[in-house]
């Protein structure tokens, strides 16, 4: 059975992206490859054996398209609102909080955040589906 590992995004600045994520998310860097021409940083917590590898490619110079197929990450907190008031209060912008229920039964409470290069990352409260 195959077991999900990683999920990779470019990044223009590594540094600056290592600051949002561990700022955000507390992920911390579990890894640092250096090449000639890239360097591959692995970045996770001790919650999940999941990892975000953030790769810089060292003569990339403008922004990434993000294109139109790419969605988001998903990370999941205990308390929605005092995570959405901590990031409040670190400068990083979250939108506001939204409960979905389309059909009058709550099925996700959640926000999104935007990392430095735009990445869109949809935190969710844990409960049913999203622990």
């Amino acid at each position: 059975m195959a077991k999900m590992i990683h999920s990779m995004i470019r990044v223009l600045d590594d540094a600056r992206s290592i600051d949002f994520y561990s700022k955000a998310f507390g992920l911390t860097v579990a890894d640092t490859l250096d090449f000639e021409k890239f360097r591959l940083v692995y970045m996770s917590n001790p919650d999940t054996g999941f990892e975000l590898e953030l790769t810089l490619n060292k003569d990339h110079t403008e922004p990434y398209e993000l294109g139109n197929g790419y969605g988001h990450l998903a990370v999941s907190v205990e308390d929605l609102q005092a995570e959405h008031d901590r990031l409040i209060n670190l400068g990083l912008a979250p939108r506001k909080i939204v409960d979905f229920a389309p059909d009058g039964e709550r099925i996700a409470r959640f926000f999104f955040i935007a990392d430095p290069d735009g990445y869109e990352i949809e935190v969710l409260e844990r409960g049913g589906r999203f622990l």
